[in-house]
């Protein structure tokens, strides 16, 4: 498995790795900053690698293929166990998922603190994020739109947001550590823990930014009823002036 450095830093932007297996139009590595779907609803990042040469190859997609990360990758020439290559990712279509990503965290911290609502599905790419809610509320859709309006007035108070690594038991005596519904976190001896003081905090493996100041806003898209007790939010981010 490759060392996750987004897990580390999640503002790295470029890195050296060594390549440690191709196969079809994928590359693997020792270690990579680019964040692979599905992990955490968040889209792939895109960016390029650097072969010894000089030359640059697109990387159109990154998935896990059996617990690694794939590369694929536009052209695989040049590629061979052994070399090392260097890594840059798109960063801009990074930043404004992990301002989104952040803003989910508030948002269902919200909505769970108030209502119980807990996560059943979400997917975020660069442009918006989609989250589906098991809540049990009548008039659902005020509840979603005023959680919003608070999840916005806590992003504007500037919090840190926290990463540290908790032993797996001492994580889950945490109050609330998993939102998503019927899911826990995967078996391991530790968790990678993201805290929003006093607000959140959630056992995430994915990227985050250092401040809420960070996010700007979210900006509500459209409300939908996915059943009697499911319901789906769409929202973007305002302009923020990071």
């Amino acid at each position: 498995m490759a060392r996750l450095l987004f897990q580390e830093d999640s503002y790295i932007k470029e890195f050296d790795a060594t390549v440690t297996r191709v196969s079809d139009n994928k590359v693997f590595l020792d270690a990579t900053a680019f964040h692979p779907r599905p992990s955490g609803g968040l889209d792939a990042d895109r960016g390029v690698l650097l072969l010894p040469s000089g030359e640059q190859v697109d990387v159109t997609d990154v998935v896990i293929e059996n617990g690694d990360v794939a590369h694929v990758v536009k052209r695989v020439e040049g590629f061979r166990p052994g070399i090392r290559v260097h890594g840059v990712i798109d960063w801009d279509r990074r930043y404004r998922m992990m301002k989104l990503h952040t803003a989910s965290h508030i948002l269902a911290a919200v909505l769970y603190n108030k209502y119980g609502a807990r996560v059943t599905g979400g997917h975020i790419d660069p442009e918006k994020a989609r989250d589906d809610f098991e809540i049990n509320v009548e008039d659902w859709k005020n509840a979603i739109s005023e959680a919003i309006e608070e999840a916005n007035t806590i992003i504007g108070r500037c919090l840190e947001v926290r990463i540290y690594w908790l032993p797996r038991e001492e994580a889950l005596r945490i109050p609330g550590i998993v939102k998503l519904a019927d899911k826990l976190p995967p078996s391991i001896e530790k968790l990678r823990i993201v805290e929003i003081p006093g607000v959140d905090v959630q056992a995430d493996g994915g990227p985050h930014v250092r401040n809420t100041c960070e996010i700007g806003a979210i900006r509500l898209l459209k409300l939908e009823s996915r059943g009697r007790r499911r319901k789906r939010v769409y929202y973007t981010l305002a302009e923020s002036s990071s």
